[in-house]
């Protein structure tokens, strides 16, 4: 469920080193985090996958092994073992942190037994175009889990549980492989003509023991992990028709709203809109949108219109189901969708989301505790500051500004009932800048100061309720008052 003002974090990035010790670290911050303003995380991928304890957790193997059991070289996962994790989400619940756990039902990767299968080999680039005969691979396609033997569960997946995949492993050859008898799913993202097919063994969501089997451990997984809610991966190449009715059920054998993101990964916000309509809302999505016009305006060199920052986006046509963030796991240094936002652009990035109420604002634990692979991206104190003003001061009416290519700002005129409350952000990506703005005639007299302590110079409200705030040159300062009005 998501609280007032509710902030989450992604609490992880992609290169945490091998046995990182993550849901260790996690019990022990639980406390601090909730006291900072988090009031939810998101966590990784939690089961076994491909690589074992190097795995960041979307090669998946097997989702009963949460790390118990001795498979793929080791029993704990990169980020520990069932009970440590187990034991960090508890350390959550009771700090008053909601937990949103990772779900990748998309695809399988590198089974235990090998498999003859008759497949038709498909173009890369268009995925409704046969580019060979048919002709016989083998694949890695029948997951017997002997580590765990059966226990939780009994269930073998075999080639009849899986659609395509891309590797024979008897010649190494590469392709996209469709298994004979399957089809890619038509209620999936149109990009390479059908994005049905994205890697390792695709799971065929048209077989009804393959569904019947993920709700089954939905229930299992529910019940071991009490969950608040999940992030779901690559909704873009899963039949859109799979999830209201998974969601459904686990909401009802939970007796929980179960709050759910999905990483619908597309720039065009139009795309969102149609999933969310097809998935008759039962998620929120990440505002993708929102991160590329944020990327592209911190390599743009002040060429960008600041004012359109929310044009095309999830929050600006859906906030109720926008999930807004800065950066992830994704989009850091050397990855796929690498398109990380500059550094001097970050702190306008987080007050965007963190400084604004639309969207459910999620921090990239990359920029709260800096990336292993790229130093200098820590700005920990800085989104500190902006969660406690977001947290005391974030309230009432908003007043936005959006009226200048360069600097824009907004204030909220706060709520009589909350002291401290009453808040006003200013942002410039070049020059200096200055903005009269308004924040409530109850607020005349008050001395307000830069909370982030940029500029030095406080503000006087004059007796109509309006101020004249300022910034530094390509920087972003939000405001708050630091005494009552003169009597």
């Amino acid at each position: 469920m998501k609280s007032e003002n509710g902030v989450m974090m992604q609490y992880f990035e992609w290169y945490l080193p091998k046995a990182c010790g993550l849901w260790k670290r996690l019990k022990e911050e639980a406390p601090s985090l909730a006291e900072k303003g988090f009031t939810a995380l998101r966590l990784p991928p939690a089961y076994k996958g491909q690589r074992g304890d190097e795995e960041v957790g979307y090669a998946v193997y097997d989702l009963y092994d949460l790390g118990e059991f001795d498979q793929k070289g080791t029993v704990p996962t990169k980020y520990g073992t069932m009970k440590e994790y187990i034991e960090a989400v508890e350390a959550c619940r009771k700090a008053g942190i909601s937990v949103y756990t990772d779900i990748v039902f998309n695809h399988m990767v590198e089974g235990d037994e090998l498999e003859t299968v008759d497949v038709v080999d498909f173009d890369w680039n268009d995925r409704n175009q046969q580019v060979d005969e048919p002709k016989t691979i083998q694949a890695l396609s029948t997951f017997t889990f002997p580590g765990r033997n059966g226990e939780y569960n009994s269930f073998v997946w075999d080639k009849n549980c899986f659609s395509g995949s891309d590797t024979d492993e008897l010649s190494g050859a590469r392709g996209i492989f469709q298994f004979q008898g399957s089809k890619w799913s038509e209620s999936v993202d149109d990009e390479n003509g059908n994005y049905d097919y994205l890697l390792g063994l695709n799971v065929n969501f048209s077989n009804p023991d393959v569904v019947a089997h993920l709700l089954d451990w939905g229930q299992w997984y529910y019940d071991t992990v009490k969950p608040d809610g999940f992030r779901l991966d690559a909704l873009k190449h899963i039949d859109y028709n799979f999830f209201p009715g998974w969601l459904q059920e686990l909401r009802a054998y939970s007796g929980k709203e179960l709050f759910t993101v999905g990483e619908y990964w597309k720039g065009d916000v139009n795309k969102l809109l149609a999933y969310l309509e097809n998935a008759k809302e039962c998620m929120s999505l990440f505002d993708v949108p929102l991160h590329y016009n944020l990327h592209n305006i911190s390599v743009s060199s002040g060429a960008y219109d600041l004012s359109q920052v929310f044009q095309g986006t999830l929050t600006e046509a859906d906030p109720v189901h926008s999930v807004t963030f800065v950066d992830n796991h994704d989009t850091q240094p050397t990855q796929a969708l690498e398109s990380c936002i500059e550094e001097w652009f970050l702190p306008h990035s987080y007050a965007l989301i963190l400084l604004r109420a639309e969207g459910y604002p999620c921090v990239f634990y990359g920029d709260y505790y800096g990336l292993d692979a790229r130093e200098g991206r820590n700005i920990q104190p800085l989104i500190d500051q902006m969660l406690k003003a977001r947290r005391h001061r974030m309230y009432g009416e908003c007043h936005s500004y959006f009226d200048d290519f360069d600097v824009i700002g907004w204030t909220f005129e706060g709520d009589p009932k909350k002291k401290t409350s009453g808040l006003a952000v200013i942002l410039s990506d070049k020059d200096a800048g200055e903005k009269k703005m308004f924040v409530g005639q109850s607020h005349a007299g008050e001395t307000w100061k830069d909370l982030s302590g940029a500029v030095e110079e406080p503000v006087i409200i004059d007796e109509e309720g309006n101020g004249v705030f300022r910034c530094n040159p390509a920087s972003v300062s939000f405001y708050g008052k630091t005494s009552h009005k003169d009597s």
